[in-house]
């Protein structure tokens, strides 16, 4: 599993799944709690999609 997703790329993903999840938490729709794959992938610097389309944004 070699990282495939970059520094701006991550912390986008995790602000983006952070605030999914808070508002799945708050009462949201349970759809939101689609958050958790874009927290995923940035914690682990790793989207499988990505891989599949053979994107890479790291910086490497």
């Amino acid at each position: 599993m070699n990282a495939n997703v970059g520094r701006i790329d991550k912390w986008f993903r995790i602000a983006l799944g952070l605030g999914l999840i808070a508002w799945a938490v708050s009462g949201g729709p349970a759809w939101a709690w689609i958050g958790v794959v874009p927290l995923a992938t940035g914690l682990f610097n790793f989207c499988p999609l990505y891989r599949l389309l053979g994107i890479n944004t790291c910086g490497r």
